[in-house]
């Protein structure tokens, strides 16, 4: 079956790659000429573990490739997946359909077979209806039917996600559509994944229910952790506590500084956005945005209490280990660190980083910091080590050498990767998350 991907960002190619993968012939069609360049020359546009070897072997066996041409990339293709940026509209919060919404025109206005088209970005409630008339209103002769198919990859985890997933959720409104979803994943029904077909806006909704608890998930354990500090009681094991209880799980009950990245922030609120539209306020997301909003600052003032309170912080210098929101990711879309780090700033702090993938898209976030080439260097003179972003890089540091190298051995772990005893045993002034 040939299938077009449409966008070449984060979901585009990584769902592109693997489809090569399962034998389909596979076009990845992107407006940015560059960034098409690149990918010819075997250069990924993101880090993500696995993925340049994944893309690397479907080019070679000819099932993957990659153009700027619409026209030519959709040309006999069956399923034609939308896979656009849909970020935050300026000014309200809406998610920004204006991309999903030129992809369905020109591909409305250059189809030349009968297609499923298929969004893959995330959009909110009602979107696949106006992709819907817009192709009609193209006057396209061909048959075509709208259909929604959400992922859940986890970036740093994207490429098992899509080849074993927990479940494939498909909108159809039609048998058409459905068919031929199910020849798109025919090879994951081999390996009996569970598929959902529902109806089309009922696919939408489930993407944006599904972030929305995630995120609650991880901003309801983050105030746990708030009240452990005050009671004197251990997060992680409250965590582990509830976990065990298989009607709430183990997963994203990890504290730390809050949730970020392309996915939580923006679904969030594109949430909201939807539900006040619709006069049927989320009060409890509300309360997870707002909740999450201002805890990564408050993180930062963790950091700036560890060093003795605001008027002792002032031309300090603060080492933070750890960039991108989550490991494994150069994706430093709303993480934690941009806020810890400008709470640092604003105290007079002077801030020094390291991250193993981040430092290049962190850099012109973060003008005021300066970047180094390894967790040590950053360590250097430092005042206070802080644990941002959880890279196993940074689960085993050389305790000796950062006391050696820092000013003071105090060390803020926002992670929770090291243990109390033991720190305190390697004589460090050591302030974890959650932990007496």
């Amino acid at each position: 079956m040939k299938i077009a991907m449409v966008g070449s960002g984060y979901v585009g190619l990584v769902s592109g790659a693997c489809f090569a993968d399962f034998g389909h012939d596979v076009v990845c069609i992107d407006k940015d000429q560059g960034k098409i360049d690149r990918l010819h020359a075997g250069i990924m546009p993101i880090y993500e573990p696995g993925l340049d070897a994944l893309v690397e072997s479907n080019v070679k066996a000819g099932r993957l490739s990659f153009t700027t041409d619409l026209g030519e990339g959709i040309k006999g293709a069956e399923a034609i997946f939308i896979a656009v940026g849909t970020p935050s509209r300026r000014g309200d919060g809406h998610a920004d359909l204006t991309f999903v919404y030129e992809v369905a025109r020109e591909v409305g206005e250059k189809l030349a077979n009968d297609a499923v088209v298929v969004t893959k970005s995330t959009v909110p409630v009602g979107t696949g209806d106006e992709v819907e008339r817009i192709l009609h209103e193209t006057g396209t002769a061909h048959k075509v039917s709208v259909v929604s198919n959400p992922e859940f990859l986890r970036e740093g985890a994207a490429i098992g996600d899509f080849k074993r997933p927990d479940r494939i959720v498909i909108g159809a409104e039609d048998e058409y559509g459905r068919q031929v979803m199910r020849q798109v994943y025919r090879p994951l029904f081999l390996n009996e994944s569970p598929i959902l077909f529902t109806s089309r806006r009922t696919s939408e909704l489930i993407k944006y229910a599904a972030n929305a608890f995630l995120a609650t998930k991880i901003t309801f354990i983050n105030e746990m952790a708030d009240l452990c500090e005050k009671v004197g009681a251990n997060v992680q094991d409250v965590s582990r506590g509830i976990g065990m209880d298989n009607r709430i799980g183990s997963k994203f009950l990890h504290a730390g500084p809050g949730y970020g990245g392309s996915c939580f922030p923006k679904d969030t609120l594109a949430l909201l956005k939807t539900a006040e539209d619709y006069d049927s306020p989320t009060r409890i997301v509300e309360a997870v945005v707002k909740v999450n909003d201002t805890r990564k600052r408050a993180m930062g003032r963790k950091v700036v209490d560890a060093l003795g309170g605001f008027e002792e912080a002032r031309g300090k210098k603060a080492a933070l280990l750890g960039l991108t929101f989550k490991p494994n990711t150069d994706d430093m879309r709303d993480s934690p660190s941009i806020a810890v780090a400008q709470t640092l700033m604003d105290a007079g702090v002077e801030v020094a980083a390291y991250d193993p993938e981040g430092m290049e898209a962190a850099a012109p976030l973060l003008p005021g910091v300066t970047m180094c080439d390894s967790p040590y260097a950053a360590i250097q003179d430092a005042d206070v080590v802080v644990i941002v972003t959880e890279w196993d890089a940074f689960r085993a540091l050389d305790l000796k050498r950062v006391k050696e190298l820092a000013k003071a051995p105090v060390m803020v772990d926002l992670r929770n990767i090291y243990k109390p005893d033991d720190m305190r045993a390697e004589g460090f002034a050591y302030v974890s998350v959650g932990r007496a």
